[in-house]
């Protein structure tokens, strides 16, 4: 009987290529991030209802008015909550999630689309196939958030958000903005 050994720094070697391999796995997946939660609570914005009283010679007072609104569809990860664009008082728009509910995710981005919202797996991936405005890292996978759009985004252009993992290209859940 013949037996092999590994001589000892080749034995170091192999050991030391997995363990690279190994952190660069968990560094890429992130798997600890199912397990943990960020919950925020950004101030939402209240549409303005009309004075009755208000003197019919005034000028007329700008309101926060709700331009588009939907709600989330799943994904790649279970996600319910509403996102709704609303234009402020002072002429700005935002985009508002209101009661976000979602797993965490490694590199999670909030993109406005021109794709519309497709359900089950075929959906997943279509979000980066046209035009997107990206608003900024998801600030929690928990409650309610505000992402100011940029003067040169119109949501005009646009027909649904997505939570999108950049990491690995693909939607965790969108909503259509109608």
């Amino acid at each position: 009987m013949i037996r092999r050994r590994l001589s000892k720094p080749l034995t170091w070697t192999v050991v030391a290529l997995f363990g690279i391999g190994g952190a660069g796995a968990l560094y890429w997946f992130q798997p600890w991030r199912l397990f943990t939660d960020t919950t925020v609570t950004d101030a939402l914005s209240t549409p303005a209802a009309p004075v009755p009283s208000a003197p019919l010679s005034s000028a007329p007072v700008p309101a926060t008015t709700v331009l588009k609104q939907g709600t989330f569809v799943t994904h790649e990860h279970d996600t319910t909550g509403i996102a709704r664009v609303v234009r402020t008082a002072d002429g700005r728009h935002q985009l508002e999630l209101i009661g976000l509910d979602t797993s965490d995710g490694p590199d999670l981005r909030v993109w406005l689309s021109d794709r519309a919202v497709r359900t089950g797996a075929d959906g997943w991936r279509v979000f980066d196939d046209g035009a997107y405005a990206e608003l900024g890292r998801l600030k929690g996978n928990h409650g309610n958030q505000v992402y100011r759009l940029p003067a040169s985004v119109d949501p005009d252009d646009f027909r649904s958000v997505s939570i999108w993992c950049k990491r690995f290209s693909v939607s965790f859940g969108a909503a259509a903005l109608t």
